[in-house]
């Protein structure tokens, strides 16, 4: 009572599973990805929030706040919730899939609001010592490191 195929039988299952599955790739594009385009939806506003916010509270026009990192609010965090956030709703909020994008949503936050924080207030001491240093030390013309490299307390 054993099961045998034969060579055609099997051609035809083979051509019919990668005809399906070429069809299902070609209908799916990385236009029609809802998580992919909400987090880069969500990144883009994030990013212009910054740009305007500059331009209200300094009253000129800082095109690396389209781009940069650093400040509040941390347009990383705010693109991985979004990713998981709509991942949570095509997926299933019970689904593995979910749960791996919010352990990566909660490292990034851990990373803004911590690591990349303590680093800006570091490069902040070591500018004000580098700016103390005699004029003939060698570190003396080094350029300052950057101190705004994630959430700053308002």
């Amino acid at each position: 009572m054993g099961m045998t195929a034969t060579s055609g039988s099997l051609i035809l299952s083979s051509s019919t599973l990668l005809s399906s599955s070429s069809s299902s790739m070609s209908s799916s594009s990385i236009f029609t990805n809802y998580p992919l385009i909400c987090a880069f939806l969500a990144f883009a506003i994030a990013q212009s929030i910054k740009f305007f916010t500059t331009w209200y509270k300094e009253r000129r026009w800082d095109i690396k706040q389209l781009l940069g990192s650093g400040g509040m609010h941390s347009s990383h965090f705010v693109t991985v919730a979004a990713l998981a956030t709509a991942i949570g709703f095509q997926e299933g909020f019970g689904r593995p899939l979910f749960a791996t994008a919010l352990i990566l949503d909660c490292i990034v936050m851990y990373d803004a609001t911590g690591v990349r924080l303590q680093a800006g207030w570091q490069a902040d001491v070591l500018n004000q010592l580098v700016y103390e240093l005699p004029a003939e030390h060698p570190l003396a013309e080094s350029r300052p490191l950057r101190e705004l490299l994630g959430h700053t307390p308002p």
